[in-house]
């Protein structure tokens, strides 16, 4: 079984106390329909875990396939600049089907982020960013989005929600008996 490479550090995007008991780590492609698909789970296992989970988003765009993965996932760190990465990352997910760099700009627009700030995403001024964030995903041992670690194992079990809450939901009870 792979393990998180490197461990969640404060430069990570996440939701949730970062010392919360348990600790979801997607690595995802704004552009994979199978993360658009893996988008709302997460939302309902957020919800229903509440402060017993941290999740961490990391990005890792497989540019090949997916050709405006990398410019989405570098908008989300031009979105953080400002304080907005969530709502970007909620907001390309939600319109995952519109992530040509017009519709990009548009989106950028509609979160209130002026065209300086767009206009570094076109220049790639957070491609190092997005690049550091797929090479620990290569560590991890990533080969395909999404893809999820719980308490810094990978997991490969089903990924609807019912499953993972049920999962978690163990995990923590156990956590509680020891």
């Amino acid at each position: 079984m792979s393990r998180l490479k490197p461990d969640i550090g404060p430069t990570d995007h996440a939701q949730g106390p970062r010392e919360a008991p348990l600790v979801l780590v997607e690595y995802g492609d704004f552009q994979c329909p199978y993360c658009g698909e893996q988008y709302p789970e997460i939302k309902a296992v957020q919800e229903a875990m509440g402060d017993d989970l941290c999740f961490v988003f990391r990005h890792f765009p497989l540019a090949e396939a997916h050709p405006h993965a990398e410019h989405a996932a570098e908008l989300t760190e031009a979105a953080d600049t400002v304080g907005k990465f969530w709502e970007m990352h909620d907001r390309l997910y939600e319109h995952q089907s519109a992530l040509d760099d017009r519709s990009l700009a548009g989106h950028a627009q509609a979160l209130g982020l002026d065209d300086a700030l767009f206009q570094t995403v076109l220049d790639e001024e957070y491609e190092g960013r997005v690049r550091h964030d797929f090479l620990t995903g290569v560590r991890s041992g990533v080969n395909g989005t999404p893809s999820l670690f719980i308490n810094g194992e990978r997991y490969d079990g089903p990924r609807d929600a019912d499953s993972l809450i049920e999962l978690l939901r163990a995990m923590r009870e156990l956590q509680l008996q020891s």
